[in-house]
């Protein structure tokens, strides 16, 4: 549908597109979100530098891992090892607080307004900032969930508890045997509710959501609606990218806003409808709320 040539708005500064955001944002009647793990990096969830060796400095000096997300594919030789690691790994990545305000400042924008996310992200900064959970589309999982690793059935389990206790009781980087999670149906090994494969389970819960969003992209079709994507990369641009791409190209009341540091780009097909800011996440959503934006709504 699109060229393959990607069109960069360059300005000799944010200001003009962030204003053109703003101006959009206030008389928009619809807003859909679309998150990547930028946004949560924006927030200051890294998985790497100085978060990681305050967390993982002795998973590095024992493993040699250098990174979060590499430590995630390293092969433990035993599951206490294992979920030593995702433990304290699902932990500070899911239940703390993100460290910057971002999500906050978001969610102040698009509280008055008709809104629905749509995100890849798996670490529930959308709930714990506030947002309405009847208009969240996780589509890749959450680190707060856990499924059978068969799996037997499509039920999720809730895992705050046993994580908690996983990391209070880890010692030399090991979990007690006892906490090994188990599947309560078929006694399997438990693992992360994550789309890794096609094991991932979808559960009610993810189905409710999905159906959900889909209602509401579909009883909004034509009206004055702004797409406005935060932090997607490449790595699955067929979720929230591609899709908001192609709804902005058929509806000529939409816009298509895109905050990203490095890869704010558009098809040129759809350039006229779009805002493309190459910038922190985190400022561009900060100078939005500290313009009044919300309160103009």
């Amino acid at each position: 549908m699109f060229s393959r040539i990607w069109t960069k708005l360059s300005m000799k500064s944010n200001s003009e597109p962030i204003e053109r955001l703003q101006t959009v944002l206030q008389d928009c009647d619809s807003v859909v979100i679309g998150a990547g793990s930028g946004l949560s990096t924006a927030a200051g969830f890294t998985y790497t530098g100085e978060r990681f060796e305050k967390y993982f400095s002795d998973f590095a000096a024992k493993y040699g891992i250098q990174d979060m997300y590499s430590g995630g594919f390293y092969p433990f030789p035993t599951m206490e090892e294992f979920w030593a690691y995702w433990s304290r790994y699902i932990y500070i990545n899911r239940y703390m607080d993100a460290p910057k305000p971002v999500y906050d400042d978001l969610l102040k924008l698009v509280q008055d307004k008709d809104y629905f996310v749509i995100t890849t992200n798996v670490d529930h900064c959308f709930q714990k900032a506030g947002f309405d959970k009847k208009r969240l589309f996780y589509t890749q999982g959450d680190y707060g969930l856990f499924q059978c690793s068969e799996p037997c059935c499509q039920e999720t389990f809730d895992n705050e508890a046993v994580i908690r206790e996983m990391v209070k009781r880890q010692e030399n980087m090991k979990i007690p045997t006892e906490l090994l999670p188990t599947c309560p149906h078929c006694g399997k090994p438990l693992t992360m509710n994550l789309r890794c494969d096609d094991t991932f389970v979808e559960d009610d819960g993810w189905h409710r959501a999905a159906e959900r969003y889909e209602n509401f992209l579909r009883t909004r079709t034509g009206g004055k609606i702004l797409f406005l994507e935060l932090g997607v990369g490449y790595n699955t641009p067929v979720i929230i990218k591609y899709p908001f791409w192609q709804m902005t190209a058929k509806n000529p009341n939409a816009t298509y806003a895109c905050v990203n540091q490095g890869q704010a780009v558009c098809p040129g097909e759809i350039k006229k409808q779009a805002i493309c800011i190459d910038g922190d996440i985190g400022e561009v959503l900060s100078q939005l709320e500290r313009s009044g934006v919300h309160s103009k709504m």
